[in-house]
C-alpha cells in the first residue's frame, strides 16, 4: 500500500518520538532547564521564586463609600 511523502514522514517523526524512554527524556529535561536557567537575561518570573501575595483591602470601594 502506498503513502504519501507527508504520512511516511509523520510516521518517521512519531516512531523516533516514541523510541526514547521516559529517563532519556528526563535527563534531557534536565539538562535544559539547567541551560535556561543559566540564562541571566531570561524574560519572566525565575525558577524558585515565591510570588508575592496580593494585598487584599477590607472595602473594594476607596474610602468605604458606595457610588450613588
Amino acid at each position: 500500500m502506498a503513502h504519501s511523502v507527508e504520512y511516511q514522514r509523520f510516521s518517521t517523526l512519531v516512531d523516533s518520538v516514541l523510541s526514547v524512554s521516559r529517563e532519556e527524556m528526563q535527563l534531557r529535561e534536565a539538562a535544559y532547564r539547567a541551560e535556561v536557567d543559566a540564562n541571566p537575561k531570561r524574560r519572566g518570573p525565575k525558577r524558585g521564586t515565591k510570588r508575592k501575595p496580593k494585598q487584599t483591602s477590607a472595602s473594594p470601594v476607596p474610602d468605604g463609600k458606595l457610588p450613588s
